[in-house]
């Protein structure tokens, strides 16, 4: 009979399934137990000490406190740009209907100024228009997400207000940050130069700061509402003026609370920079090119030029290569970019004049492009102030002697006679000057003189290789080559004479460069250019930082001169330019106390209307010793003589009083000694047809 049809065998043998299925339960439970026991013996003897220090790190909440940034103080040690801490409003749109946001935004800001008007500074008083704009209510700052700076500088009493009762004022947060201000007393100063701040998060962590932004270490971490240089020094000098972040380190419990004060590592403070700028030369310089370009506006004599709106200078040392002024102008206020941002508004009233036109090409107050295709830029062509570096060429390649001469009958023709490529080259107003030699080509501005003894000499002797020749010389000079200042967007000119070559002949590109119109440069360029001519060939690195300090005071580090490239030329072939440029007629410098060598240019440009006459000017005194090398460019300004050198004038005026030509700092002489105060007489006078 089978097990299974006996009910007392199936009973004995589902109880020994049953306790065996009890036995292996006991053991599995056993095992696991173990193997728990085990675990847990290891995490508290062996993990333990790894596991207390993960504790550690995950028990705390960094947070970073942004760094506070180094001034900018000209040389005289008055600051430029400076930082000051603040406790500052900030608001950010609650989402919603956008009818319903203006609303509920507009009865904040009325709550928000009875505040102001009751607990804050008088000096810092602002009107509900104000605090509506600063609401960027239609999205022209920020997007919606992004808190809005509503007043900065905030009293004790503001603050404790609006923090005890913040739920009457939804949106708001007061933050403690660095504002950056810049100097206006009594007028903008340097604005282009200096450059301005703007938030890293809107829109620098994508371009300028892309790569300089990736980094590990906590106190170089860029924040996102931090306020970073977008052009000119502030940015140039980024690494140096920034400064590093402070951290505040909380302690919290598993749940994420606080349970203890914070640990503070203060932020640290960036470098100061010291530049080489002189305040009273750069004020003097800017209120020079303004006053000129009123006078060229509305003048009624012959130097009337009513399309000059803008004006460059540069200022340079020629043996340190300090610039000692730059300026742009007209320029801006550049606290406009308080906060980092600004609106759309503001941003068009200044985009003009935004960039430094010393070293970039602006066109000038035109914002259709239709209208700026009829105006030049501030990157010209050198006009005859290429003449003394032209005669330079001449002499070294042989081309004539000092001594030689040539007739200048008031033209000079090449090309195939009869033929329609036969070009005239003349000289302005039709002058006719006869026989001359270098140093009075020079002093008489001749263009023929240059078209047949250098241009022309030069493809004749060297044929297309000419142009190659011309190329490495003016190059040395710092034509159409980076000036070595590092400033930002720096141009390095346009060279014109290689197309030409093609596009026409080294013939026509030798014989156009000679006087002046195959290259167009840079006011900067044009400075390195005068300093490297009034130092016998030492190309100097334009410096503008004399040295740099931390925040104690300590020296960081210290100007040093540079030296770019030297130029070895016979003593004769200088004496030679210096004879022709001591007589240049410029009656502006009739009764200056100092001995100016210069050269005078007007810069003929095709626009889309035609061709505009450029004013340029380059000098350097005094003679005997140069000290001082100036560039001056005014698009559209007429003659060199009487668009440009006034401005020069009042430069060297103002760097005698305040540094001194011969070293020592000279008093104002009278009203009528000194170019300071005015236009001075002759302006108009165009004499000899030195252009």
């Amino acid at each position: 009979m089978p097990v299974q049809d006996d009910p007392q065998k199936r009973e004995i043998a589902n109880r020994r399934n049953f306790s065996f299925r009890l036995n292996l339960f006991f053991f599995a439970t056993f095992f696991l137990f173990s193997v728990l026991i085990v675990r847990l013996a290891i995490l508290q003897f062996v993990d333990g000490p790894s596991l207390k220090e993960v504790e550690s790190k995950n028990g705390t909440i960094p947070v970073l406190i942004p760094p506070i940034r180094g001034n900018i103080y000209d040389s005289g040690g008055t600051p430029i740009a400076y930082s000051t801490s603040t406790q500052s409003l900030y608001y950010t749109i609650e989402p919603g209907k956008q009818k319903d946001v203006e609303a509920n935004a507009t009865a904040l800001a009325k709550k928000l100024l009875a505040v102001f008007q009751k607990y804050g500074s008088p000096n810092e008083a602002m009107t509900l228009d104000e605090i509506i704009k600063s609401m960027d209510l239609q999205y022209k700052k920020n997007t919606v997400s992004v808190p809005r700076r509503i007043k900065t500088g905030l009293t004790t009493r503001e603050i404790a207000v609006l923090l005890e009762n913040r739920d009457q004022y939804p949106g708001t947060d007061i933050v403690e940050e660095s504002i950056r201000h810049y100097d206006k007393n009594p007028s903008p100063f340097a604005v282009q130069l200096v450059g301005y701040l703007k938030k890293f998060g809107g829109g620098a962590e994508n371009n300028l700061y892309k790569d300089r932004a990736k980094t590990d270490d906590p106190r170089l971490k860029y924040l996102q509402t931090e306020d970073v240089g977008y052009d000119g020094l502030e940015y140039m000098y980024q690494d140096i003026l920034r400064g590093k972040n402070g951290l505040k380190t909380y302690p919290v419990n598993a749940a994420g609370r606080i349970i203890g004060p914070p640990t503070i590592t203060k932020p640290e403070k960036g470098d100061n920079l010291y530049l080489t700028i002189n305040r009273e030369v750069q004020l003097k310089t800017q209120q020079a090119i303004m006053d000129q370009l009123h006078h060229l506006q509305t003048s009624r004599l012959s130097d009337r030029a009513v399309n000059a709106k803008t004006g460059y200078a540069v200022a340079m040392e020629v043996k340190t290569g300090k610039i000692i002024a730059m300026a742009s102008m007209p320029d801006y206020d550049p606290n406009i970019w308080e906060g980092g941002r600004i609106g759309t508004d503001d941003y068009d009233k200044i985009s003009p004049v935004l960039l430094n036109g010393a070293i970039y090409p602006v066109i000038g107050p035109y914002k259709d492009k239709k209208e700026q295709n009829k105006h030049p830029s501030s990157v010209v062509f050198l006009g005859s102030t290429q003449k003394p570096l032209s005669v330079l060429i001449g002499l070294n390649e042989k081309l004539f002697t000092t001594s030689s001469t040539w007739n200048d009958t008031g033209a000079f023709f090449y090309g195939k006679e009869g033929a329609s490529t036969r070009r005239r080259i003349g000289n302005a107003k039709g002058h006719a000057y006869g026989l001359l030699d270098p140093a009075q080509a020079i002093a008489h501005s001749s263009n023929p003189w240059m078209s047949k003894m250098v241009g022309d000499a030069l493809y004749r002797k060297d044929g297309d290789k000419g142009v190659d020749i011309w190329d490495k010389y003016v190059k040395q000079f710092g034509l159409g080559v980076s000036t070595g200042s590092g400033l930002p967007n720096e141009s390095n000119g346009v060279i014109g004479y290689f197309h030409e070559r093609e596009a026409a002949s080294a013939q026509s590109a030798l014989i156009y460069a000679s006087f002046g119109q195959m290259g167009r440069y840079t006011t900067l360029q044009l400075a390195q250019y005068a300093a490297t001519l009034a130092s016998h060939g030492k190309r100097m690195k334009p410096q503008f930082v004399n040295e740099i300090q931390d925040s104690e005071g300590h020296i960081v580090s210290k100007f040093k001169p540079e030296v770019l490239n030297t130029i070895t030329f016979p003593k004769a072939y200088w004496d030679e330019i210096e004879r022709g440029m001591a007589n240049v007629s410029v009656p502006v410098f009739n009764d200056a106390p100092y001995k100016v060598l210069r050269k005078t240019g007007t810069s003929e440009q095709q626009v889309s209307t035609g061709i505009v006459d450029n004013a340029v000017f380059i000098a350097y005194a005094p003679a005997e010793d140069p000290v001082l090398a100036v560039a001056v460019v005014v698009p559209e300004g007429g003659f060199g003589a009487s668009g440009a050198a006034p401005i020069a004038r009042k430069i060297f005026d103002a760097y005698d009083q305040a540094v001194g030509l011969h070293g020592v700092p000279q008093k104002p002489a009278s009203a009528a000694a000194s170019a300071a105060g005015g236009i001075p007489a002759g302006t108009g006078t165009q004499v000899n047809a030195s252009h």
